[in-house]
């Protein structure tokens, strides 16, 4: 049986396992291949512990409670058109041995229940086109590609780096 449980950025075997799954993630290709630098994943849980908005939550099996499976990384954001708020899924990653056991489906479902209770009206998420597994995972879990109007096309991502 699979549990989700919220990562609590003070603990520092919550710490330890949220960078494992956050750089486990980096270093598959869909997350760019390389190992995140130390000096970030030395950072991340001290910035996302009072992070306005940011939840994160890692899935594990019942049986074995201090192996984690997975992890989702979401931030709150807002719409204006709908004036309620939005949960982004920023970040989400399955250990390649724990896949297409329904952990990442887990993770999605009690993110949907958490978005519901705080009156979401939608929740978000980017993936790459090439990364056809995760996007047809997705779209089976209900989410579709955005578009305002039909005849305006899909929304493309886009991202400045700041120097």
């Amino acid at each position: 049986m699979i549990e989700i449980k919220a990562v609590d950025f003070s603990n520092s075997i919550d710490c330890k396992h949220f960078c494992e799954l956050l750089n486990h993630y980096a270093m598959d290709p869909m997350g760019g291949g390389e190992s995140l630098p130390i000096a970030t994943l030395e950072k991340v849980c001290v910035d996302l512990r009072n992070w306005p908005g940011a939840l994160s939550f890692m899935a594990f099996e019942k049986e074995h409670p201090d192996e984690p499976l997975g992890l989702i990384n979401c931030f709150m954001a807002y719409s204006t058109f709908k004036a309620k708020p939005i949960l982004n899924v920023h970040d989400i990653v399955v250990k390649r041995e724990s896949r297409y056991q329904g952990v990442g489906r887990k993770m999605l479902t009690h993110i949907e229940e958490h978005a519901k209770k705080m009156g979401c009206c939608k929740l978000t998420l980017e993936v790459l086109t090439g990364n056809t597994q995760a996007l047809n995972a997705y779209e089976a879990f209900g989410f579709e590609r955005y578009q305002l109007q039909a005849d305006k096309g899909h929304a493309v991502f886009l991202q400045k780096w700041m120097k």
